[in-house]
């Protein structure tokens, strides 16, 4: 589809790698697009440079579905390894590669595709459908939904699409918790030779990392059955990642002061509480103590509401393949309708489980998305009925 080529190329070609998080540019261009198409774009910015955009289209009396997608990007990592322009669209075998195409300009511009398809025929559907292109996701920022949704509480709805897709083109009714950590050492003071085995706070520090790494191979039983399958493996297991560590001055001292900062993703059946339990044990055992930076519980949609039965068997239609429930494993901002009540789940053409080098999505996916969002709209909104039936499990 050369529209939705040319749409992504166009939200591609602005650098919103987060952080810092200026979405201006990219901001500016979706707004641009969306009020060539006739549609009004409204935009909100708690941040000068972090602007968050809505669309939203009323037709008579009905539920209101929200459309959610971010346009901030993770940071590419190591530029040297990418074999295709960052800021740039590369079409190879089928593949559109940039950065943000699978996280999450893709979705990004298919959403905004299928708003402007519903807009303009309006039979067969009747009440609010929402489009919301936020800022600040990537790192959990104050400046996005959470901004936007403080401003306008009428933009939760009653049902809600985010376009965070889980990777090969499954379905998220859940995602993982998350607890972000600072991992605290202390040691003696004292030159390096003079060291006894672990008591310099680095080498307190890596073992107590040593440690939590092994975590990476615990397993949680689901207390979602409909998530308790192969397919949902990963979305099962414990994610443990360090992201910085920080220690010591110089080479021949021994450190007396080192800390490290974890990213640690739980999965639905288990809590920050339980796993709070396992780590005051490895600091026990290290001589370390940890602190809570952020963190939240895993949350979930009831796998038996019509949201989730509906993009199911849409998907599965247009993609003639059947599509698995799964556990995401990043956050995403479903979880801020989740905790409001209002069902949520992911459903987006990125490709992988997380953006990495030469990030990337299929022609075809997008193509899809653009099919399964509008009919998806279309069959949850073609009765007309009102009311909110929320669905959802372990609020957060």
């Amino acid at each position: 589809m050369a529209e939705g080529v040319t749409l992504l190329r166009a939200l591609v070609q602005q650098d919103s790698i987060n952080p810092p998080g200026h979405t201006v540019g990219v901001a500016g261009v979706a707004a641009d697009w969306l009020r060539a198409q006739g549609l009004p774009a409204w935009i909100f910015a708690a941040h000068p440079d972090k602007p968050n955009i809505v669309v939203q289209i009323d037709n008579g009396p009905g539920r209101h579905l929200v459309f959610n997608a971010h346009l901030d990007t993770v940071s590419p990592g190591d530029v040297a390894a990418w074999s295709v322009p960052l800021h740039d669209l590369t079409l190879r075998d089928g593949r559109l590669y940039g950065l943000g195409t699978g996280n999450m300009k893709g979705a990004a511009a298919a959403m905004m595709l299928a708003t402007r398809n519903l807009a303009r025929n309006r039979a067969g559907w009747s009440g609010r459908i929402s489009l919301t292109l936020v800022a600040d996701e990537c790192v959990f920022g104050p400046d996005g939904a959470g901004a936007l949704l403080e401003r306008r509480p009428d933009l939760l709805g009653d049902l809600l699409i985010c376009g965070e897709g889980p990777g090969s083109m499954h379905l998220a009714i859940a995602e993982k918790g998350l607890l972000w950590l600072r991992l605290v050492a202390t040691g003696a003071v004292g030159q390096g030779m003079l060291a006894r085995p672990r008591s310099a706070a680095t080498t307190r520090i890596a073992a107590a990392l040593v440690a939590l790494d092994e975590l990476n191979d615990l397993v949680v039983p689901c207390p979602i059955p409909a998530l308790d399958h192969d397919f949902n493996r990963n979305g099962r297991r414990v994610s443990v990642n360090v992201g910085r560590i920080e220690g010591g001055g110089f080479i021949s001292q021994a450190a007396s002061h080192a800390q490290a900062d974890i990213d640690i993703r739980l999965p639905p059946g288990l809590t920050i509480e339980d796993l709070s339990k396992r780590l005051d044990a490895i600091c026990q055992t290290y001589g370390a103590q940890w602190q809570q930076i952020k963190g939240w519980d895993a949350n979930w949609a009831d796998p038996g509401h019509e949201l989730v039965a509906a993009l199911q068997a849409v998907a599965g239609d247009v993609r003639q393949v059947p599509v698995q429930l799964v556990t995401r494993l990043p956050a995403s901002d479903a979880s801020r309708w989740r905790r409001a009540g209002v069902p949520a789940v992911c459903y987006g053409p990125q490709t992988e489980l997380a953006s990495g080098v030469d990030d990337y999505v299929f022609e075809k996916d997008l193509t899809d998305c653009v099919d399964i969002y509008e009919r998806a709209a279309r069959l949850l909104l073609g009765t007309g009925s009102c009311g909110k039936d929320s669905g959802v499990a372990a609020p957060l």
